[in-house]
């Protein structure tokens, strides 16, 4: 019995790890669709988040069903309760990345993206993308180290967020109202995004410790290529 008991604890955890993977697929997807204009690929990102919801209710309910048949404490009752503000963070993202993809059908057949941020826009989506992508290992590897280091990593997601509104205030904005209001949109769907990645971290970091992140002091570290956004 506790055999099948600790299979579903860990199953929960391979039910975060997808959906980390899903999102961080997403999001990276939903870019390109925004970048290129691809109708197709921003369809298909917008159809593919229902799996990320099945996904969260599956954990939301075999996680409920832990609660009242086992009734965890200590350890196991972190993994149970974290791993559901996990899911809802993961679910959170991936509607991120939906409303990224649903911009792009949105300006089809045009560009949703000015061509001179082009360049900024893509390095935003590249780095949620690895922030999720580490957020996803530090959930298998429970590595506190790696986790608190998503903190310091998101700081190149502030400075590109910021990027975008000095391009919006410049007086030679010459892209008009509606593309303004697009690219404040986006910049806060990545910024959004990144912030859900390090939640996810800082919960693995409770899940481990019993502490909270932020009582922690990490060993700096970054995501490779984020020292240079």
């Amino acid at each position: 019995m506790r055999d099948a008991y600790h299979e579903e604890l860990d199953s929960i955890g391979d039910g975060l790890v997808e959906m980390a993977r899903l999102v961080g697929s997403a999001i990276g997807r939903a870019t390109t669709a925004i970048l290129d204009a691809d109708l197709k690929l921003a369809e298909a990102v917008i159809e593919a988040d229902q799996r990320v919801d099945e996904l969260q209710h599956d954990l939301e309910a075999r996680a409920i069903a832990l609660l009242a048949r086992q009734q965890p404490v200590a350890t196991d009752l972190r993994i149970v309760v974290t791993s559901l503000r996990m899911s809802a963070d993961l679910e959170r993202s991936g509607d991120l990345a939906q409303h990224v993809a649903k911009l792009a059908r949105l300006r089809y057949p045009d560009r949703g993206v000015p061509h001179d941020l082009h360049a900024t826009i893509l390095e935003m989506g590249q780095l949620a993308q690895r922030l999720m992508a580490k957020a996803a290992e530090v959930i298998i590897t429970k590595d506190v180290d790696l986790a608190l280091q998503l903190e310091q990593d998101d700081d190149a997601m502030d400075l590109l967020h910021r990027t975008l509104f000095q391009h919006l205030m410049d007086d030679r904005w010459k892209h008009g109202i509606e593309t303004a209001v697009d690219v404040t949109l986006l910049g806060r769907y990545y910024e959004r995004f990144a912030d859900h990645a390090v939640s996810v971290a800082k919960r693995v970091v409770y899940l481990v410790t019993g502490e909270h992140a932020d009582e922690i002091q990490p060993e700096i570290q970054t995501v490779p290529g984020a020292e240079g956004a």
